[in-house]
């Protein structure tokens, strides 16, 4: 649960110090403006209070690797990442969009601040503890704020500890390690398809290159 807050206090704190021409900027997730990263972190946020107030007595079914399904890599026709570029257009000013991403993401982060880890949630048809479910956030955290500065050489990096331990969340999910040659950065951007692998990098992942890329869902 620390490092959930460290994550998106970080997130958050980057995105407070954007000015408001980088917004129209591209980000890591590929057809998506800053902009509509942020709107997309402002729904992340609304899934994360939901699920908090979402009790069950349910036994889990999943834990913070389970969590994550993979799926096919996106093809532009599903219905929410078409909303969202509109969503985040219809704000009009970045000042706006950051307001509203503060207030929401502020209550996110207390509640999780406030929640017992022990307790079970109900979320997306599965079961898992309140640790857990905040435990897979950090992976999301991780990979969506090296998304928000993907073009922004000058934006403040994330947790040096919350990308470590969002790289050993991806190895759990791939069920293998990336090559110790590789950053962090590297295994989360490589790994869920965000960049390209060099040849060298091609050559250090041997076999596990075919098994790439992981794009979670």
């Amino acid at each position: 649960m620390d490092l959930f807050s460290r994550s998106w206090a970080a997130l958050r704190t980057a995105v407070a110090d954007l000015p408001d021409e980088d917004f129209e900027r591209p980000s890591g997730c590929t057809g998506w403006l800053v902009q509509d990263l942020v709107c997309h972190l402002i729904i992340d946020a609304q899934d994360v209070l939901i699920t908090l107030v979402t009790p069950t007595r349910s036994e889990p079914t999943a834990d913070a690797v389970t969590y994550w399904d993979l799926v096919e890599p996106p093809t532009g026709e599903d219905p929410l990442d078409a909303l969202i570029p509109r969503l985040a257009a219809a704000y009009g000013e970045p000042r706006l969009l950051k307001f509203h991403f503060e207030d929401v993401g502020s209550a996110a982060g207390r509640a999780a601040e406030l929640a017992d880890p022990t307790l079970r949630v109900s979320t997306q048809d599965k079961v898992l503890t309140i640790g857990d479910f905040l435990s897979a956030y950090v992976l999301e955290w991780a990979l969506h704020h090296l998304d928000l500065i993907a073009q922004l050489p000058s934006a403040a990096e994330p947790p040096v500890e919350t990308l470590a331990a969002a790289r050993l969340s991806l190895e759990d999910i791939a069920g293998f390690a990336f090559p110790v040659s590789f950053t962090d950065e590297d295994a989360l951007l490589v790994g869920t398809g965000r960049r390209t692998p060099t040849d060298e990098e091609t050559a250090a992942l041997g076999e596990r290159a075919v098994r790439l890329p992981l794009v979670l869902g």
